[in-house]
């Protein structure tokens, strides 16, 4: 019986180690894949010169549906096993409260069957990407699986510029915005997304450098750096200098509430000159000051209307996601037909504001906004300062600053939140777990 034992044992033993092979490979190809799916999306470069706004808001996700359902539930067979206990430590009050209310504003939502529905496929993408992270097993392959999706990212958006200009760089011929034209969006929808995802790949990029990966580390941040320049997103190549500046203080100022006012002052000052600039007439005396462009390119007229829409449901919102693009927007005046097939504000929280109430925005900024920074101080302080805690630092902070401008909290799949969402969970998981040479967490 004994000689028997060893040789089942030895049999499992052998099994086990032809298997992991396979499973490194179908762990590789899930986290490169659906960082690719998400990056450069079912539909890229897009023909722009018959496109019109109205037609972002109205289908064409059946499949996608379908697609993150399945995704979902693989992800949850890969991870599930080994990562339990980092599964569960994602049921915080700060979670758990934020979604609470979200199913509540789907209830009381203007449209509740377009919220439902759009609800769905966010929880679908929320829990791929918080079971992404999982999937490395050391940070060597963190590293390795980061750089081939940012490479194929980049070369995928350079080939398209050179092979097909008309599909990658913003023309004089397109309906929309013709003034664009020259600006690379690469395979990307437009030329601030492009502009986001570039200026979030550089901080990739230096964390591939200080993390030991020279050659793509150079390679990542240096593609990026040019494809920045060529978008003319003067917006986010601002907001990434900023943010590479003031996380470089990082090791000088360790208290909480010394990164929070650093980091978070910058925030308040760009929304109380945005949207602060159209609720009141003395931060609209103060913006004129400055040297900007006090409409904020039209946005001003889209915040007004807004800000004038919330009014009418302060506390629960027009439901997730049913306001732009449904029939929540009724009776316009003269001169403000254009809202009817705008798809967003502009303004990530006016935005949270406008689907899920004032008490949404509220659980948002706990959610992440506040959470993530003490999460940041907790890894910090609990011995994870690492390069890669930098950079989901750099990431989260880059998104709240260009939530000012643009509005992607919660929008499904799109390409900025879900890069955002990977910082928000990579945030928490480091402050609950530390890291180890031959894992990932």
């Amino acid at each position: 019986m004994s000689d028997l034992s060893v040789t089942a044992e030895s049999r499992a033993l052998i099994a086990d180690i032809a298997r992991r092979p396979v499973m490194d490979i179908v762990r590789c190809a899930f986290f490169v894949g659906i960082l690719l799916l998400v990056w450069i999306s079912l539909h890229p470069f897009e023909d722009l010169s018959g496109f019109y706004v109205g037609e972002v808001t109205s289908g064409r996700e059946a499949f996608l549906y379908g697609l993150f359902g399945v995704l979902m539930v693989a992800m949850l067979a890969l991870t599930v096993r080994d990562n339990l206990p980092a599964l569960k430590s994602l049921l915080t009050p700060a979670f758990l409260l934020f979604a609470a209310w979200i199913c509540v504003t789907v209830v009381f939502s203007f449209d509740p069957a377009t919220s439902l529905k759009r609800l769905a496929l966010s929880g679908f993408v929320i829990v791929v990407t918080a079971t992404l992270l999982l999937l490395p097993k050391s940070q060597g392959e963190l590293m390795r699986w980061f750089s081939i999706a940012a490479l194929v990212l980049l070369v995928t958006c350079y080939i398209g510029v050179f092979l097909a200009p008309h599909l990658s760089i913003h023309q004089a011929t397109d309906p929309q915005e013709p003034a664009l034209a020259g600006n690379w969006r690469g395979a990307f929808g437009h030329k601030n997304v492009a502009a986001a995802m570039m200026a979030m790949l550089i901080f990739l990029g230096v964390y591939l450098l200080r993390a030991g990966g020279w050659l793509s580390g150079i390679a990542v941040t240096g593609l990026a750096a040019v494809f920045l320049f060529f978008t003319a997103g003067k917006s986010a190549v601002v907001l990434c200098v900023a943010v590479l500046m003031l996380t470089s203080l990082m090791p000088v100022i360790r208290s909480l509430w010394g990164r929070a006012l650093l980091l978070l002052t910058p925030l308040l000052l760009l929304n109380l000159l945005s949207v602060g600039t159209v609720m009141s007439d003395t931060l609209d005396a103060i913006a004129n000051l400055l040297p900007l462009d006090t409409s904020f390119t039209g946005r001003a007229d889209i915040w007004a209307f807004a800000l004038d829409s919330l009014h009418q449901r302060l506390w629960t919102g027009y439901g997730f996601e049913s306001f732009w693009g449904t029939n929540a927007i009724q009776n316009l005046q003269e001169g403000k037909e254009w809202a009817g097939y705008a798809s967003h504000s502009h303004n990530g929280y006016l935005d949270t504001a406008l689907g899920t109430g004032l008490p949404g925005l509220v659980l948002l900024i706990a959610a992440v906004v506040v959470k993530p920074l003490r999460d940041f101080q907790a890894a910090d302080l609990g011995g994870n300062d690492t390069p890669l805690t930098l950079l989901f630092l750099r990431i989260w902070l880059f998104g709240l600053y260009l939530s000012s401008m643009e509005s992607f909290f919660l929008d499904r799949a799109d390409t900025i939140w879900v890069t955002f969402l990977i910082a928000v969970f990579g945030l928490h998981y480091l402050a609950r777990f530390r890291m180890r040479t031959e894992s990932a967490f």
